[in-house]
């Protein structure tokens, strides 16, 4: 299954219900099983959970495993949350995600999407698009 295609596609159905932008990034976060509400920082630090198993990701983002569309989710849920740098800090110091390696580079991606939205540079309506083009296919 491309994991990657079916985040974009639940991404671009979540910009269609026209939520503010936290709470949309807040949503994508319960595509990687981090709940909205108090309990997310469980979910959070449990890794959350694989609703979209399978591949899809670019080779320099691709852990060889089937959780990566939970991975880019759920930090992105994160860092809605608490923000860049210390999402930074967690995934580099706590999940020991090396910036040289396919997590870290996903983590990276996820934190710089969360921030695009927050800051209003990148639209709800492109962000499907956006990782479509950022995250998917084999280059």
């Amino acid at each position: 299954m491309d994991a990657c295609a079916a985040l974009a596609d639940a991404v671009g159905d979540l910009a269609r219900r026209g939520h503010s932008d936290g709470r949309f990034l807040r949503e994508v976060g319960r595509i990687g099983g981090v709940r909205p509400g108090p309990l997310w920082i469980t979910d959070a630090a449990s890794g959350g959970s694989n609703r979209l198993r399978g591949r899809g990701f670019r080779r320099r983002l691709d852990d060889d495993t089937d959780g990566q569309a939970r991975h880019f989710a759920g930090t992105v849920a994160v860092a809605a949350r608490i923000g860049s740098r210390l999402t930074r800090f967690l995934t580099t110091r706590i999940l020991r995600d090396a910036p040289d390696s396919a997590d870290g580079r996903l983590s990276d991606e996820a934190i710089a999407f969360a921030r695009e939205i927050r800051s209003g540079r990148l639209a709800q309506r492109d962000a499907a698009d956006w990782i479509r083009t950022n995250l998917c296919g084999c280059g």
